[in-house]
């Protein structure tokens, strides 16, 4: 999918990856954090998060394509750069939404093995999955400020520059 009616589908796709990349981060630190949220969106950020995965490589691919399309320019190539380290973020908030359900599903019983590895009665590793999930987190939002950023500048810098 390179183009939506006439338009450029990374231009479109890209407001998806801005709103739910974060958004998964953003659930995956509260889910993390505080178990009445674990309880209730553990599992729906586990979906929204691999879709996130799904999504960013197509969105990354019609940039690839739009970026041949277009000038050589050193902000657009910053950018397409930047754009490639999206797909880290949204792997680590989609592996640690996974290891936080799966805490929740083994807290709840609904394990069918009843192991307790992740159980937050497993204190160690219930503290050292919480840290890194909130920087898991924090570093996927800074991930998609930095490339958005690098996007904008790309897109509106001749805009800006003229009189």
């Amino acid at each position: 999918m390179q183009t939506v009616n006439g338009l450029p589908a990374h231009v479109l796709l890209v407001h998806a990856i801005v709103v739910l990349l974060p958004l998964a981060a953003v659930l995956l630190a509260l889910t993390a954090l505080w178990p009445a949220a674990r309880r209730r969106l553990a599992g729906p950020n586990l979906v929204l998060s691999l879709a996130v995965v799904v999504l960013v490589p197509i969105t990354t691919s019609a940039g690839e394509w739009l970026e041949h399309k277009l000038t050589p320019n050193p902000l657009i190539h910053k950018h397409t750069e930047l754009g490639d380290t999206a797909i880290y973020a949204a792997i680590g908030v989609a592996v640690l939404a996974l290891l936080v359900w799966w805490r929740q599903r083994e807290s709840t019983g609904r394990s069918p093995l009843k192991r307790t590895l992740l159980a937050p009665t497993s204190g160690g590793v219930a503290a050292a999955l919480t840290v890194v999930a909130v920087l898991v987190a924090g570093t996927a939002v800074y991930d998609v400020v930095r490339i958005g950023d690098s996007g904008a500048k790309a897109s509106w810098s001749d805009w800006a520059s003229q009189p």
